[in-house]
């Protein structure tokens, strides 16, 4: 399975997309969707619009899986955040991917096993779960890597594990 990690954002959007099977994860690319300081709101959420879905129609991912937001002490800041992540939530619905969502604690929790790691941890994490030879940057991208991961355990745990088993929702 392809999963697309996005960590949301207006100036900057980090993506990493891996290949999950059956617990075993690869890195395929990361990067990030950045846009010019300065420019109007409207103008920047635009543009988040239109690479996203280049970038979904590029990578042709099974799935994507974003960060819920977490509002710290500057509700500006995550007025404006939120906006970001409501368009990448739209490009997603608009290109037919389905979409999953993770809370902070939801992907600490899946990358370290520890809901309450620090950043530092969960990227050192995400560069051995990848057998990465670095830390991805930019740290958005890092974001976005250990987000794709925790999809990729979360999914790979409700699969039926044995024989003719199968999933019932």
């Amino acid at each position: 399975m392809r999963i697309l990690g996005i960590d949301p954002g207006y100036a900057i959007v980090g993506f990493g997309l891996i290949d999950a099977d059956r617990g075993k994860f690869n890195m395929i690319t990361y990067g990030a969707i950045t846009t010019q300081a300065g420019l109007p709101l409207s103008r920047r959420l635009y543009q988040i619009s239109c690479d996203m879905e280049e970038l979904i129609e590029k990578l042709k991912p099974d799935a994507i899986a974003v960060e819920e937001l977490f509002f710290n002490t500057n509700i500006t800041t995550g007025i404006a955040v939120a906006h970001g992540r409501g368009v990448i939530l739209m490009a997603a619905e608009k290109c037919g991917i389905p979409l999953y969502e993770y809370t902070p604690s939801q992907v600490k929790l899946a990358v370290t096993g520890y809901g309450k790691a620090d950043k530092h941890q969960v990227m050192d994490m995400t560069k051995r779960m990848l057998h990465l030879q670095s830390v991805p940057r930019p740290d958005d991208a890092a974001d976005a890597l250990a987000i794709a991961l925790c999809h990729g355990r979360s999914i790979t745990s409700r699969l039926p594990q044995i024989g003719n088993i199968k999933e019932t929702v």
